[in-house]
């Protein structure tokens, strides 16, 4: 429970939590004072070396195998609403917000939070619509809808790599905010929906304007989306979904107990820090810190958004897919 709870903290913005050695599982204790031996020491240094001097670890060598994954799965989920719309196959009605698969009703969990609040009475559809979505996206866990369905996330992840570029050279710098504006946020856009009777943060959110845009036909909305990304590429890395969206931090709720995770074991980890380097959400990785991790193998929180992008990052293999309660591997 415990950790369920600390994963939800670090959701909304919370700072990871320094535990004490007396809170560690003994086998945590052991290996970490067997990893701080001189020799040790030494010798994971030297294997760092020899890592990063490896062709294959570079950048430009690595197989990024789970991002071709993703990236196709955010093309093919999206251009299933379009090819459907413009050829009138009937097979998905409507836009990554809400919609019907082959007459089955599915809807975006924010959007028909947004929506419940702002009409302030339940529809039956919308119900069977959401719980339809909720289900599928807790199987995978965290926020895995964000890097696997998010349109904006795609051409969010192309800002980053730009920004990345752009500050490698000495051009640009990232300017951090406090991750508990997403929480604030989050709170406010519900009460102005439940006030104004107006779903407020559907008119402003990126993800349903790109949607509609691939769809219908961009309109000036999507001035607005280019200003987020000149932010994300020249001010503040990965901006709106760090920092805004609550699209991400809702289903990051319903995600926090799946089945499926990102599992961490400390013995094959090196603390080389390359998984911290790519991640989105880098607090979910504070245990790959030295002496941080207070288990041997523990599971990445509810912020996760199941990218696998440390898992390509990791050259040891600490970092891999797992269903929960089993020892079996994805």
């Amino acid at each position: 429970m415990r950790g369920i709870v600390d994963s939800l903290r670090l959701l909304m913005g919370g700072e990871p939590r320094k535990q004490s050695r007396a809170e560690f599982s003994a086998e945590a204790q052991e290996l970490h004072a067997f990893k701080g031996q001189p020799e040790q020491r030494k010798e994971r240094i030297a294997k760092i070396r020899a890592e990063l001097a490896e062709p294959t670890f570079s950048f430009t060598h690595r197989s990024f195998k789970w991002r071709k994954w993703r990236w196709a799965s955010i093309i093919l989920i999206n251009m299933l609403f379009v090819v459907s719309f413009h050829y009138d196959v009937q097979l998905v009605e409507g836009a990554l917000t809400a919609s019907r698969f082959v007459g089955f009703h599915m809807a975006d969990l924010n959007s028909a939070l947004q929506v419940t609040l702002a009409h302030k009475n339940l529809v039956i559809n919308l119900v069977i619509g959401t719980l339809t979505v909720a289900i599928l996206w807790w199987l995978v866990g965290g926020r895995s809808f964000c890097s696997w369905a998010c349109p904006y996330h795609l051409v969010s992840e192309w800002a980053e790599m730009l920004h990345i570029w752009l500050a490698g050279k000495g051009w640009i710098k990232d300017h951090p905010l406090d991750r508990r504006m997403r929480s604030v946020l989050y709170v406010i856009f519900a009460l102005l929906a439940l006030v104004s009777g107006y779903t407020v943060f559907e008119s402003i959110s990126p993800v349903g304007i790109l949607s509609r845009a691939l769809i219908y036909g961009a309109g000036v909305a999507m001035t607005w989306v280019g200003v987020l990304l000149f932010i994300e590429v020249f001010l503040v890395r990965r901006f709106w979904c760090r920092y805004v969206c609550p699209i991400g931090m809702t289903y990051g709720f319903v995600g926090s107990v799946s089945p499926v995770v990102v599992e961490y074991t400390l013995p094959e980890c090196l603390h080389e820090g390359e998984c911290r380097k790519v991640c989105l959400v880098p607090h979910v990785l504070e245990m790959t810190k030295k002496n941080r991790a207070e288990d041997v193998a523990l599971t990445l929180g509810a912020d996760c958004t199941r990218c696998g992008m440390c898992i390509e990052a990791c050259p040891t293999g600490a970092l891999n897919f797992k269903l929960r309660g089993t020892g079996g591997l994805i």
